[in-house]
């Protein structure tokens, strides 16, 4: 199965790169399945149902969230309308909407997709992700109940990140960390067959502060205090991510390949 996992989408630009790129990515490199972390496209801060649909219909099969899964207010209801959509699977125990499913791509082969956020130097005092990941990947076996599985660690430490790849390592296809929006060099395949990269960048302008304008992070940095609020930056984006391959017998990782088109960092894509 190809699989290509694209990092956290920021403001207007992320869409539009999304829109204008990904139905070409899918048909240049044969895509199966994609999966898109959605949840910074509404302005930089969660994600709209109009947004939603706008990512769905350029391309993604799936749509992640995160730790804003909720800022934009229509998503509590539209998430129990759209099954496409997953939040983090530890986010709250009545949180609206599924934090796992298993899809299906066009040949039938099923995959699992969840998310998990992390603990260490989050704003909310979240569920361990380390026992929410151990449960449903216990449940959807990899060679058995699934043909393959890919899971988003959202959080700030890539220690923790890394610790979720271990912890992952031979019972999921892919491990792939979000949420601080610059891509990580470490793209592997672990000893025991799971891709693993740390960070997958964003889809948005990288000549901003991790997406943002820079002017008033900068502002902040220097003089400590807030004088307006923060505004996605426009420019042409970057669509950053993961692209793997994965063997349909075990699930596990056959290639893996970190993914930059478009904008202002150096392109790289499958090999």
């Amino acid at each position: 199965m190809k699989i290509l996992f694209l990092g956290d989408v920021m403001g207007r630009a992320g869409r539009r790169a999304i829109v204008e790129n990904l139905q070409r990515l899918r048909d240049e490199w044969r895509l199966d399945f994609v999966v898109v972390n959605g949840e910074n496209a509404t302005g930089g801060m969660g994600l709209s149902g109009g947004h939603a649909k706008l990512l769905l219909d350029a391309g993604a099969d799936c749509i992640t969230l995160g730790d804003h899964a909720f800022d934009q207010k229509d998503m509590l209801q539209f998430i129990q309308g759209e099954p496409r959509i997953i939040r983090p699977l530890n986010f709250a125990k009545d949180a609206p909407g599924r934090g796992h499913r298993v899809f299906a791509d066009r040949r039938g082969r099923k995959i699992l997709v969840t998310q998990m956020l992390g603990q260490v130097f989050m704003k909310r005092p979240f569920d361990d992700p380390f026992s929410a990941a151990d449960a449903v990947l216990r449940a959807h076996p990899l060679g058995g109940a699934v043909q393959a599985a890919l899971v988003d660690i959202h959080c700030e430490a890539t220690s923790e990140k890394m610790g979720m790849g271990h912890f992952c390592d031979g019972r999921a296809s892919v491990v792939v960390g979000t949420h601080t929006h610059v891509p990580t060099a470490d793209a592997q395949i672990m000893p025991k067959g799971t891709a693993f990269q740390s960070d997958a960048g964003m889809c948005g302008d990288y000549h901003s502060v991790i997406g943002m304008e820079p002017a008033e992070p900068m502002r902040r940095f220097v003089t400590g205090m807030p004088k307006a609020r923060f505004t996605p930056a426009e420019g042409e984006a970057t669509l950053s991510g993961l692209y793997v391959e994965t063997d349909d017998k075990t699930g596990k990782a056959i290639k893996v390949s970190m993914i930059r088109q478009g904008g202002r960092l150096s392109p790289s894509a499958p090999e």
